[in-house]
């Protein structure tokens, strides 16, 4: 009795053991379903460009990363002060325009409006200062953007996004400089900014294959055959473009949802003409500028030096006076 009692118990555990492990594997599996058949537009930029480059955004050719995947180029520019003073703290204004009446293709085809995204190098020691340090006027302009470091060991590089365009064409960054006489690794002098833009998706993902925000070519020279239309169980739609080479073979081209067609059957296309129109409305932008950690010793200096210099200007012009009056004072003696 007792023998069959524990058979019992651990028939028991095994089938609970079985069902908790069925149960981990259907939820791991909705979740790879869901992302891969339903991407979401948060999953982007400038998440991507972590995950790809982990050590740092800028490539020793100077170019920031995520050109890689965004291919078109756009402005974009980054206002800092010319020169801060240690352990202050100021901002650095990212602009990022772009014509809000505009529409991007969706990762599902529809039409959405446009996100944005940054990436800014700071120099070595420079954070985003801290909610206590932050003016009260400042805190207004910054709003609800929140502020990630690159990596835990490199809170100067700082990355935004993505967040609605419409709202934050200008990205205000609160910025707090270091300070020499509690860091020996900081020191005064001229320092490069780096700033790396999107608005709008990429045209590749990080895994090398086109998005459906991008422009479609033919993959072979031949004949259109048929434009077939095909819907997954998902609801995904996408084009079977079938052309016929000369040799007899059929060549797929598959179009996504999203880039309007504008080749027609019967058409001949050669390898590389274009069978979408382009629907990319964003893109990528870079700008580079310098910002120097003054030391207050070496202004409040120059000051000094430069009140000596008028003093001297001014003694010798009255030193000039003087030698005048005496001159002046001999000759009419």
């Amino acid at each position: 009795m007792r023998n069959a009692c524990t058979t019992a118990s651990v028939t028991r555990t095994a089938k609970a053991m079985i069902k908790t492990l069925l149960i981990a594997i259907a939820t791991l599996t909705f979740y790879l379903t869901s992302d891969l058949a339903l991407p979401q537009s948060a999953a982007a930029y400038p998440f991507w460009a972590q995950q790809t480059y982990p050590e740092t955004p800028r490539e020793p050719t100077g170019r920031i990363v995520c050109a890689n995947c965004h291919l078109a180029a756009k402005p974009a520019e980054v206002e800092v002060p010319q020169s801060v003073l240690p352990d202050t703290v100021f901002k650095a204004v990212v602009k990022i325009p772009y014509d809000t009446s505009v529409q991007q293709v969706g990762a599902d085809g529809s039409k959405v409006g446009l996100n944005v995204g940054a990436v800014l190098m700071l120099p070595e020691g420079f954070k985003i200062a801290p909610a206590d340090r932050i003016p009260e006027e400042l805190k207004e302009e910054v709003g609800d953007v929140y502020f990630q470091p690159y990596t835990e060991d490199q809170e100067n590089v700082l990355l935004v996004g993505p967040i609605p365009g419409e709202q934050y064409q200008e990205i205000v960054f609160p910025v707090l400089s270091p300070n020499p006489a509690t860091d020996k690794n900081i020191h005064f002098g001229k320092y490069s900014v780096h700033l790396g833009a999107n608005r709008g998706r990429g045209q590749v993902y990080p895994t090398g294959e086109k998005s459906n925000n991008t422009i479609y070519n033919a993959s072979a020279t031949g004949t259109i055959t048929q434009i077939a239309k095909q819907e997954d169980e998902y609801g995904n739609v996408k084009y079977l473009v079938n052309i016929q080479t000369e040799s007899g073979d059929t060549i797929i081209d598959t179009i996504p949802r999203g880039p309007e067609l504008i080749v027609s059957e019967g058409q001949s296309v050669t390898t590389g003409d274009a069978l979408t129109n382009n629907p990319n409305v964003g893109g990528f932008g870079q700008k580079d500028v310098e910002i120097v950690l003054q030391n207050s010793a070496r202004i409040q200096g120059l000051i000094a030096f430069i009140a000596l210099v008028m003093l001297a200007q001014v003694m010798l012009v009255l030193k000039k006076k003087q030698v005048e009056k005496v001159q002046a004072a001999e000759l009419n003696f």
